[in-house]
């Protein structure tokens, strides 16, 4: 798959079958999408084409939005590349981008630009200066400028605009079941790791602390989860504690993770950790001790989960 970061930087003598948006967790309904983009593509002579954007719009367009999304656009580049695609284009959305109106969007952009064969669009999809052209238009500018629109129905479309807020609310509720069944992968957290207070330590429960950069990233509700990870070429399990570390009297957010038989030194590494399961909300214990109890216990739900995968 070839990657661009701005339209500009595109162009192909080749025509192209073209589907768009933010695609954020690229999950199964995003993937039906894409598969049709792929199919299509398949039955021509044309090549795959999906435009995505960063920022999320509603960033740049809403003051103070304060939307998480599911994927950094790092995350999003990688799982997109593994869908067959031949093209993928992000580009940085901004005012200006916002103020192109419909047929500016068509012309210039996906007639110049992108030299288009097809487009693989929702039905209730909307574009242009203030979002004001609709399928309509577009069929209309299709006749003028010389490609096909295939609609995605309504059906499918809830599909994926429910998807994307069940995968949100699941994760804000703990729910790791739900939100990997609509995902269709484990959800997971990349960062690098740094050091913490060195707590766990001192309780024989050593933590890689994940700090992670981008602050619009979805973190799941405050609890303990089975993980796992690749590290140095090998999967290796075990458990993370997201929260303020209440027994301790945290006062931050943190994520850390404890691996099983592992005991690697991967500070200053980027990890990427996907969440398998929850065992538990995060509790504040009267003592070290307890916690290091607790922890014990936790251990062994993990270690039973993991054997059973």
């Amino acid at each position: 798959m070839k990657i661009f970061h701005c339209i500009q930087d595109f162009k192909s003598e080749t025509r192209t079958i073209v589907t768009l948006g933010t695609f954020d967790g690229v999950h199964i309904g995003h993937k039906k999408i894409i598969e049709r983009l792929i199919k299509a593509k398949q039955e021509s002579d044309c090549e795959s084409l999906v435009l995505t954007f960063f920022p999320h719009p509603r960033m740049v367009l809403q003051e103070n939005s304060e939307i998480k999304l599911l994927n950094t656009i790092a995350e999003r580049t990688a799982l997109l590349s593994g869908t067959g695609l031949d093209n993928l284009i992000i580009h940085p959305f901004d005012q200006e981008f916002s103020r192109l109106t419909a047929e500016e969007f068509v012309r210039d952009i996906l007639v110049a630009k992108f030299n288009i064969s097809k487009i693989i669009i929702g039905y209730d999809h909307r574009f242009g200066r203030n979002r004001t052209a609709t399928i309509d238009d577009l069929i209309a500018f299709g006749q003028i400028y010389n490609f096909e629109v295939e609609q995605i129905s309504a059906q499918e479309i809830d599909e994926v605009s429910v998807s994307s807020t069940k995968i949100r609310t699941a994760l804000l509720e703990g729910n790791i079941a739900l939100a990997n069944s609509y995902l269709g992968y484990e959800y997971t957290l990349s960062g690098i790791v740094v050091k913490g207070k060195q707590i766990g330590r001192t309780i024989n429960f050593h933590t890689a602390n994940i700090h992670i950069a981008e602050d619009y990233k979805l973190i799941p509700l405050n609890g303990v989860y089975i993980v796992k990870s690749e590290i140095d070429g090998a999967t290796v399990y075990g458990m993370m504690n997201i929260g303020f570390n209440p027994t301790v009297n945290g006062t931050k957010q943190t994520i850390e993770a404890h691996f099983f038989d592992f005991n690697a030194d991967i500070y200053g590494k980027e990890i990427q950790v996907a969440i398998l399961s929850r065992i538990r909300a995060e509790e504040k214990f009267d003592s070290l001790v307890r916690l290091q109890e607790e922890l014990e216990n936790d251990k062994k739900i993990a270690l039973d989960y993991i054997k059973h995968l």
